[in-house]
């Protein structure tokens, strides 16, 4: 029986198919690439006939992957800082706090496995991609929801055709990914098990064949009419998932008559038409929002009033204490109609119900007295706007940007000629110097031992066959192929700019330490280009990363950082700090904030050059006299700082030292002073007594 397709789907189906046809050499190309990358013992013809008697292509049986060596030799493992810069003065410590809450993030998330695939997949395949999303399965204690970054691989890409300067500028977008029948279940409730995988080479370089379990889900996003992301998920001809500006708070309502779903325990006859807050499970799905429909169990399930965040149900603060206790709602139908169909509306609006008072001292009043619709007292909340991107959740981080194309430039493909002929070169040096040796000629009849037992006779018919007998060398001279070889694997590595210096390879140019240093600057000045495009796309990464962080984290999440004295700081992020009210008493949030990358952290990386710098700081005298012990202190605080070992224990000795030579000096002081006060005791005494005797000797005179 054929499945009926809703007008949606097919419309996505059909982008679907626009975007392989336009996208398919691209992927083909991908594929080639990753197999040279990897070693493929492949020769590409190059002449007419240059292939196999059955017409396929030859193979070498040895391969010098000049690919791999110039590709590994980019690869770093440094990691982008972020730097925020404020556009206003009074923001500084709001960027501070981003710097370190980004930071933090960088280090929960797994960016090191990410970090070291993107190095691999940039080179090769000239971009990859970053998908970000608010993980709202992810809690503690005290928090709902944490930011997610994925690596998207080109294959899983989809782009709209004709569209190259970047996703930003395409009206849709696809991505797909792999993914499992039982993780369908879990996080859609859909029971795929009669599905099949659709495209399961995007798993791999190899052309992965297909396996009962797995299933490509696709995940497309288009920018609507108000500048908002919509967002589309189906897998094959079954739709999971279609929300209109996405990343925008939704909630609850009837759909008979439209009213917000009262939170369980919440006053009826309180409440307003938008506004209220999610509780807490109903906070996010997708990226911080609920699907359309939703179960009965799942809508009721999450109607918790106490955990919602910036508030308490409305009647935790009452109008009038001598009134009756209103009725409650405690879940089921609608209170108004009876009906029992419910679906999801955005909500522009966030309730502040209790005064909000945030570390940094922002305050933001509660809910005030008012009347609602009926001229009846109530408490009516601040109203505050909640935050939207409106961003693509997707980053593309290209390595040199090429006109025309949405990826960069492919390494693998401008050196790609020059391994093939590497591989024909060295085949070519094995076929000849396992045809080389010692070839003996013997007459056609002759029957000789050619064993090297001594003393053994040779009959032989007739001097003309004595003459048929000879001994040739082969010793298959290389000269001119391992020059050609050198010549074409120095042509290789010029083409990318990359030195022996750059390699840390013994380089004959460099005569000197300067030398080589200047050597290896020259490298990193031709390769400068694809560092600032991963810089520019982890700046952007880090400006989604708040921006996720600002619309959904509803709870002050901890930051810890070292400050200059290498002591652990905390604070926290609230995203309450970064809400404004303008002079007319509207609210809004302030982003306007700069996002770049620290282009001090590769130093700050290296451990051992940071030491020695610091080593010179404290000897030239930056950090103050080497000889007092304030000095020292401050000197290995930095060092702990930077990992150096013992120096935790060094600074703790000398903060001991410290300790003590204060509380000599206390003691010292405090001696100086009774001496001082026994002295001007003995002063004043010795004083009177002379005072006493002048005044005897003057009565005695009289």
């Amino acid at each position: 029986m054929e499945r009926k397709i809703s007008e949606k789907l097919a419309r996505w189906q059909e982008r679907l198919q626009q975007s392989d046809n336009e996208w398919k050499s691209e992927v083909d190309d991908m594929d080639k690439r990753e197999k040279l990358y990897n070693g493929d013992r492949t020769l590409s013809p190059l002449v007419e006939g240059d292939t196999k008697r059955n017409g396929q292509p030859k193979k070498t049986s040895h391969v010098r992957n000049i690919i791999f060596e110039n590709i590994e030799s980019q690869v770093s493992s440094t990691i982008p800082q972020p730097k925020v810069t404020p556009r206003r003065k009074k923001d500084e410590r709001l960027a501070n706090i981003i710097e370190h809450f980004l930071r933090n993030e960088l280090d929960r998330l797994p960016f090191e496995t990410i970090n070291d695939m993107a190095e691999r997949t940039v080179p090769i395949q000239g971009g990859t991609g970053f998908l970000v999303e608010w993980d709202n399965t992810k809690r503690t204690h005290s928090t709902v929801g944490e930011i997610a970054v994925t690596l998207l691989h080109p294959k899983q890409f989809g782009p709209q055709p004709g569209v190259y300067t970047g996703i930003r500028d395409m009206d849709w977008f696809i991505t797909k990914m792999p993914t499992t029948k039982d993780a369908i279940r879990r996080k859609y409730g859909v029971d795929l098990t009669d599905e099949g995988e659709s495209e399961p080479d995007i798993r791999s370089a190899d052309g992965e064949s297909q396996t009962d379990d797995s299933l490509t889900l696709y995940i497309g996003f288009e920018i609507n009419e108000r500048g908002g992301i919509n967002r589309y998920e189906w897998v094959n001809d079954i739709e999971l998932l279609d929300l209109t500006d996405y990343q925008a708070r939704r909630q609850p309502i009837c759909k008979k008559c439209g009213r917000v779903r009262p939170l369980r325990g919440q006053v009826l006859g309180a409440e307003t038409q938008e506004g209220n807050l999610l509780p807490d499970p109903m906070r996010g799905f997708a990226g911080g929002l609920i699907p359309q429909e939703l179960s009965e169990q799942e809508i009721a399930g999450g109607l918790m009033a106490e955990e919602m965040a910036g508030g308490v149900p409305l009647d935790a603060i009452p109008v009038d204490a001598q009134e009756p206790k209103p009725e409650r709602y405690d879940g089921g139908p609608c209170p108004w109609c009876g009906a029992d169909d419910w679906t999801t509306k955005e909500q522009e609006y966030e309730q502040i119900l209790l005064p909000v008072e945030t570390a940094l001292g922002n305050h933001i009043d509660g809910a005030a007295p008012g009347l609602d619709e009926y001229g009846n007292p109530v408490m009516k909340p601040t109203m505050v706007p909640f935050y939207k991107p409106d961003l693509y959740p997707i980053v593309l981080q290209k390595s040199v940007s090429v006109y025309g194309k949405l990826l960069g430039n492919s390494d693998v493909d401008v050196i790609a000629d020059q391994q093939n002929t590497i591989n024909r070169i060295e085949q070519k040096i094995i076929d000849r110097l396992v045809k080389a040796g010692t070839r003996i000629t013997l007459p056609d009849n002759a029957t000789l031992r050619t064993d090297p037992e001594d003393g053994e006779r040779w009959y032989i018919g007739s001097p003309a066959d004595k003459a048929l007998i000879g001994v040739y060398d082969f010793k298959g001279d290389l000269q001119y192929e391992l020059l050609y070889l050198a010549n074409v694997y120095e042509e290789a590595r010029q083409i990318l700019g990359i030195t022996d210096s750059f390699q840390g390879r013994q380089d004959s140019t460099a005569t000197s330490g300067k030398a080589k240093e200047f050597s290896a600057a020259q490298a990193a000045g031709r390769l400068e280009s694809k560092r600032v495009m991963k810089d520019a796309a982890y700046a952007e990464l880090f400006e989604m990363m708040f921006k996720y962080a600002l619309a959904y984290s509803d709870e002050p999440r901890s930051v810890t950082y070292k400050d200059s004295r290498g002591e652990t700081v905390y604070e926290e992020f609230n995203r309450y700090d970064f809400l404004e009210q303008d002079a007319d008493g509207g609210w809004h949030w302030n982003d306007q904030f700069l996002f770049s990358c620290d282009t001090s952290a590769p130093l700050a990386s290296n451990r051992e050059a940071m030491w020695q710098e610091t080593r010179q700081n404290l000897q030239t005298g930056a950090f103050g006299d080497p000889g007092q012990t304030e000095t020292l202190i401050l000197f290995w605080s930095k060092m702990e700082e930077l990992h150096y070992p013992g120096a935790a224990s060094t600074k703790k000795y000398l903060e001991e030292k410290l300790s003590r030579e204060q509380q000599m000096q206390a003691q010292q002081m405090q001696m100086q002073m009774q001496m001082q006060q026994a002295q001007a005791v003995q002063q004043v005494e010795a004083q009177a007594r002379q005072d006493a005797l002048n005044e005897v000797n003057t009565r005695t005179r009289v």
